[in-house]
């Protein structure tokens, strides 16, 4: 008993010369009850590391690379309105931070920004697919070149790798699965290109969205032209042949843009998300 009035003494005291005496009060009274063993209760369902820590808000580069890649994979679809609320839910992310984000995608123009109507993903016209495929035949056929020149023995094996899977899939019928080795085997050889000014450019190209948009490996014939075509540039990057690696490339970019061209009501089709 005497032990309690002291220390009630001993607030008095503290409290009459603390220009805050609420605050000092509160601190002095948080210490005494977690002397006492106190400690706050919480619903069983709240996880211990909720209790002490706020959810994590995905920095501002992260959200753009986010969003950026769900465009690309067709989790967001063409023409699909992009609704600040939802997309802050799914990315853990502020709203101003999605914000960013859209107006960074528009700029990239994977995004449409409509005033008093908000974002939506950017819907590619044909014609538009066409100039994108008719850019990446230089762009990829100068990176191909280079691969041939600056790729190593592993990047080659892993070339090779790929082409074998995507060789799997299509014995598989599996179109889409080859698709998307497709897109790898382009990224490999980009990569082992080493030529940063190509890359850049043709990231920007949005290629991804085209390749979802229009599904001209589901063409009759063109699966096994395609991998025809994807064996020859793979066989040139080995040989270290740049002249033979840029013909090809460009010979099998020029094949997708006629293939897109010939195509009635290509714009029309889309992958399943």
């Amino acid at each position: 008993m005497w032990a309690a009035r002291a220390t009630f003494s001993l607030l008095g005291a503290l409290l009459t010369d603390c220009p805050y005496p609420a605050i000092l009060f509160a601190r002095l009274f948080a210490i005494l009850l977690a002397y006492a063993g106190y400690r706050p209760r919480y619903p069983p369902e709240i996880g211990v590391q909720h209790r002490m820590t706020r959810p994590a808000v995905a920095a501002a580069d992260v959200v753009y690379e986010r969003i950026r890649t769900l465009i690309q994979r067709g989790e967001l679809q063409p023409n699909e309105r992009l609704i600040e609320v939802d997309l802050a839910q799914r990315l853990q992310a502020t709203r101003a931070r999605i914000r960013t984000a859209l107006v960074r995608l528009g700029q990239d123009g994977m995004v449409v920004l409509t005033p008093n109507r908000g974002a939506r993903v950017k819907l590619v016209s044909e014609s538009e697919a066409v100039e994108i495929l008719q850019t990446r035949r230089v762009l990829e056929g100068l990176a191909a070149r280079q691969a041939a020149v600056q790729a190593t023995a592993r990047e080659i094996a892993e070339l090779r790798r790929i082409l074998t899977r995507m060789g799997q899939k299509l014995e598989q019928g599996d179109l889409l699965g080859y698709s998307e080795g497709n897109a790898a085997l382009h990224a490999g050889i980009i990569a082992a290109s080493r030529h940063d000014t190509a890359a850049r450019l043709i990231t920007g190209l949005r290629a991804p969205m085209v390749r979802f948009q229009f599904r001209t490996i589901l063409v009759p014939g063109r699966p096994t032209q395609s991998y025809a075509e994807h064996i020859t540039i793979v066989q040139a990057i080995a040989d270290h042949d740049p002249d033979a690696a840029e013909t090809a490339m460009r010979a099998h970019l020029a094949c997708v843009e006629r293939t897109l061209s010939r195509t009635a009501g290509a714009a029309a089709r889309r992958l399943p998300s």
